[in-house]
């Protein structure tokens, strides 16, 4: 073997150096951001999911000095915003605000355009959607007890949802399988519609989806039981949980922020660190504190972990009840 002089090693070395040496971050992520961010919302303008998107970016554009535009992009539980944010460059530009169930519930019933575990950034969760058997304020039932007393002796309740396999449905049928029920289902195209058909009396009950609070506020619903949730809420301490009644529960989807795959580490780093700012700030508690939305914060590292157990627990669940993936 011919071995180099002192100086060629010398050189050798020194090229070595400078061309593993970790690069300097680009003067893309050392400036931004330098023009306006763009939000796509997974649901529909006035949602829950919306207020917050909103309350974000009001936020976000205080702490980084450029507009942040929201832009509602709903339809297939979040999946239509979700295509979009997967399909752009990893910029920083493009985020999403959508429900975990774009990653760990819509793969097992729909064919989409990204691949759920792969095609996202997940950069944190600030929030969890909540849910509840709901009924009239006029209604007989008083209680929880009542209510399934009187659904064992008269089968065929209907209640509607915010739609076929969201988090409310799942969670009712878990219910309704526990305690021996049946219900017929009536899917809506949204927590809104779902509230319209109840207030209508279309329907003798609904799975509230969070949008179900303000009528219970004004005093037109009443919540008999509570779902997606280990404990239950300070602000309806009599209401019990669906756990409380010994039965399974359907894990809580979160309202998440994600990006497209690739995002720089010093742009997610920027971008995390704001939304946790901004989340964590009295303006964006106060609009979580009116909406009754619980503030449950993960980082991606959490995030992460969590939603893969989301995925095989709903997996597994649409695979008992016979969904299909059209």
């Amino acid at each position: 073997m011919r071995l180099l002089s002192y100086s060629k090693m010398s050189f050798v070395a020194g090229f070595l150096l400078v061309f593993l040496a970790p690069f300097p971050p680009s003067a893309s992520c050392q400036t931004y951001p330098d023009k306006p961010i763009n939000i796509y919302c997974g649901f529909a303008a006035g949602a829950t999911t919306d207020l917050t998107a909103r309350g974000l970016a009001n936020g976000l554009e205080k702490l980084l000095g450029v507009p942040v535009v929201v832009e509602n992009k709903a339809g297939g539980g979040a999946t239509v915003a979700a295509g979009l944010v997967a399909s752009k460059k990893p910029d920083g530009y493009t985020l999403g605000v959508v429900s975990t169930g774009v990653i760990s519930v819509r793969p097992h019933l729909l064919k989409l355009a990204y691949d759920p575990l792969k095609d996202f950034t997940l950069i944190c969760q600030y929030a969890r959607y909540i849910g509840a058997v709901t009924v009239l304020k006029d209604s007989p039932f008083k209680n929880i007890e009542e209510f399934i007393a009187h659904a064992k002796v008269n089968p065929g309740l209907s209640y509607a949802s915010p739609g076929m396999y969201t988090q409310q449905h799942l969670a009712t049928e878990l219910f309704r399988q526990c305690k021996g029920l049946d219900f017929k289902h009536v899917p809506t195209k949204g927590g809104a519609e779902a509230n319209t058909q109840l207030l209508g009396k279309h329907v003798n009950f609904v799975a509230g989806a969070g949008q179900h609070i303000q009528y219970v506020k004004q005093g037109v619903f009443r919540m008999l039981a509570v779902f997606n949730t280990d404990k239950r809420d300070p602000n309806y301490p009599d209401v019990p949980t669906i756990k409380e009644l010994g039965c399974q529960d359907a894990p809580a989807l979160g309202y998440i922020v994600v990006g497209p795959k690739g995002l720089p580490e010093a742009i997610y780093k920027k971008l995390s660190e704001a939304i946790k700012k901004v989340t964590e700030g009295p303006d964006f508690q106060k609009l979580l504190s009116h909406l009754e939305i619980p503030y449950d914060y993960k980082d991606r590292a959490q995030l992460e972990k969590d939603v893969l157990v989301e995925y095989e627990f709903y997996k597994t669940f649409l695979e008992k009840m016979g969904a299909k993936k059209e």
